[in-house]
């Protein structure tokens, strides 16, 4: 089965490949035919017609003075036309009063002359050109010539069909080559994945180093692979103490019963979500075999499998954490964090997820900042993790709400859903490890059941509280989050401090396309006084640092129409683009990432999440500036 499987994916891309050269290179080659037939056609027209001219004009004299011998000969002369059978001569009464046909031609004339013209009868081109001397007409030329269009026909397609058999030769193999790229290391994973799922063997591995995204699904898989192995072997070994440990067999057979079917249950559904990213993967290359030609059918195809991969990645990602954390190697860093920041941070992760289910996103948040005492990145987490689990446990078209408040002290955050609910007997139990809830729905979209559990040991480190609550199965579900803040956010009415505003005021370019993280940022920046201008694409970053020439541009790299790294050089060439202090704002954070940044004319380079205050340390900065202006 996985030799044909093999053999099919590597027979549709070629055969992609092919079709496509073919129907372009068919195209060509009857546009081709066409124009060179009309061409061919027009040349022969053009020439027969020049000819009969010629002969009108030598002839001319003849008809005048009545000299057909001197007509005759002057027809004779088209004997050097190979292509020229016959020519006839008519006086301005209709009378033949010359004639000349060539040996084995025939010798039918038309009886009168026609009009001025041509036409092409049973294979032969016929020209009539009238005889004019001093603009008076004196008779009419007629000549005939064979017609060899199809002849020109079959020699140039002969030429175009051997061009057009190596170009199908040449596309062949260079598809050929390139197709075992994409088919290897994902016919690998297909084949583990069917391997575990028939032998229930977690050593087995997809073997290679592949780059790029296929790359970090083939880590990411063979990861996940190696802690369910070590999770079954911590089962079934939990298993065995459990049968020689307890005294009473009804309550040790029970515990077995239990332990055996959560271990099936999150067996299943691991093979369940194993096989869920692999199929819309294997669709998408489908989508690009079949609309190669569809530049928007290959970007909506890449963009289901870059969803894919990222769902499996964070699946990979939720089990190591638990890992980590049940064997104490988990670790956070903490530190001063803005809760807007950090609510931002989980919406990019889940917001894509809640819009392909339909569902109406509904956000609630303080009015002035709030800040936490913890680890950002975690933090951001635990929201995804509840708002994803809201998203996927409501059907189509629901509502999520995600709304926050502070109490005595304490930050106070609730995820609520219009979905299937929960059975009083589960609100404790669903923070377990590979617990869910048994209804049809649920059964349907069902996860491995580690979202909540990671969520609730996150929450602890952090010096919190989760709870969840419920009014029963199809009456939705509230998880609420309680945890400690470091500033109480300020009233509404209370003005800003003056330590709050800055002591000198800058013009500030904000860019990204996170609507609410630079919003919020905005907002903060100026209350302390600077001016600021929000743009959310490239070319109107653009062009609002032209007519605005800012002290600072805060630019996001991964903007619509314009990379923020185009967008730094074209500021650069504005007039005072050498007067702009430019700070890239990008979730890569490697070291290339941070060059690319400097080389395209940034001055800082900031990783997400952004603390606030870092944005004040660098306006802290003024030397910068200074520097510049001098």
């Amino acid at each position: 089965m996985s030799t044909h499987d093999t053999g099919s994916v590597r027979s549709k891309l070629i055969l992609m490949a092919v079709a496509t050269t073919i129907v372009a290179l068919l195209t060509a080659f009857v546009a081709m035919l066409v124009v060179d037939a009309r061409s061919a056609q027009r040349v022969w027209i053009d020439d027969l017609a020049t000819q009969a001219d010629i002969i009108a004009n030598v002839a001319a004299p003849a008809v005048s003075f009545n000299d057909s011998a001197s007509a005759a000969r002057n027809l004779a002369v088209l004997r050097v036309r190979p292509q020229i059978m016959a020519g006839a001569i008519y006086t301005n009464s209709g009378q033949r009063f010359a004639t000349w046909s060539r040996e084995g031609a025939g010798a039918s004339f038309p009886a009168r002359p026609e009009a001025a013209g041509h036409r092409i009868e049973r294979g032969e081109l016929v020209v009539f050109r009238p005889i004019v001397e001093n603009g008076e007409p004196l008779g009419t030329v007629y000549l005939r010539s064979r017609y060899g269009l199809f002849d020109r026909v079959l020699s140039y397609g002969a030429i175009l069909g051997g061009v057009m058999l190596g170009a199908l030769v040449i596309a062949a193999l260079v598809a050929s080559r390139l197709q075992a790229s994409i088919t290897r290391p994902l016919q690998a994973v297909t084949q583990v994945a069917r391997q575990v799922m028939l032998r229930r063997d977690f050593t087995l591995r997809v073997p290679g180093r592949e780059k790029g995204e296929i790359g970090v699904l083939v880590e990411a898989f063979n990861d996940m692979l190696a802690e369910i192995g070590r999770r079954s072997d911590a089962l079934q070994a939990a298993n065995r103490t459990l049968e020689h440990e307890m005294t009473v067999r009804e309550r040790a057979e029970q515990a077995l019963k239990v332990a055996d079917r959560r271990k099936d249950e999150f067996l299943a559904t691991l093979a369940h979500e194993l096989r869920n990213p692999l199929a819309p993967i294997r669709t998408g290359l489908d989508i690009l075999r079949i609309r190669s030609g569809d530049a928007q059918a290959t970007q909506r195809a890449t963009d289901i499998m870059e969803r894919q991969l990222r769902q499996m990645v964070r699946l990979v990602d939720d089990l190591l954490d638990v890992s980590r954390i049940n064997t104490g190697k988990f670790t956070i860093k903490m530190g001063r964090v803005e809760l807007k920041a950090v609510v931002n941070d989980a919406l990019e992760v889940v917001r894509s997820y809640i819009e392909l289910h339909g569902h109406e996103l509904v956000i609630d948040l303080p009015d002035r900042p709030v800040f936490l005492h913890g680890d950002a990145t975690r933090l951001a987490q635990i929201l995804s993790n509840l708002l994803n689990n809201a998203a996927k446990y409501t059907n189509r078209g629901g509502r999520v709400t995600l709304s926050a408040g502070v109490e005595d002290k304490t930050l106070v955050l609730e995820v609520a859903d219009t979905g299937i609910g929960l059975a009083p007997d589960m609100l404790d139990s669903v923070f377990e490890m590979f617990v869910q809830v048994d209804s049809t729905l649920e059964r349907s979209v069902a996860g491995l059941g580690v979202g909540l559990s990671l969520a609730r040991k996150l929450v602890e480190l952090h010096g919190g509280t989760i709870q969840a609550f419920s009014e029963g199965l199809g009456q939705g579900s509230r998880f609420v989050v309680r945890l400690p803040i470091v500033v109480d956010p300020e009233p509404i009415t209370k003005p800003t401090p003056a330590a709050f505003i800055s002591t000198e005021s800058y013009r500030i370019l904000l860019a990204d396309d996170n609507v609410d993280f630079v919003n919020s940022i905005g907002a903060l920046l100026t209350a302390m006084g600077h001016s600021v201008v929000i743009t959310h694409n490239g070319p109107d970053a653009l062009a609002a640092a032209a007519r605005f020439c800012p002290d600072y541009a805060f630019l996001d790299i991964g903007l619509p129409h314009m990379s923020g790294y185009d967008l730094a050089r074209g500021i650069r060439n504005l007039p005072c683009g050498a007067m702009t202090v430019l700070i890239a704002v990008t979730g890569w954070g490697q070291e290339k990432d941070r060059q690319l940044a400097f080389e395209a004319g940034f001055d800082h380079h900031m990783v997400k999440p952004v603390r606030f205050e870092q944005i004040e340390e660098i306006l802290g900065n003024r030397s910068i500036i200074k520097k510049l202006r001098t």
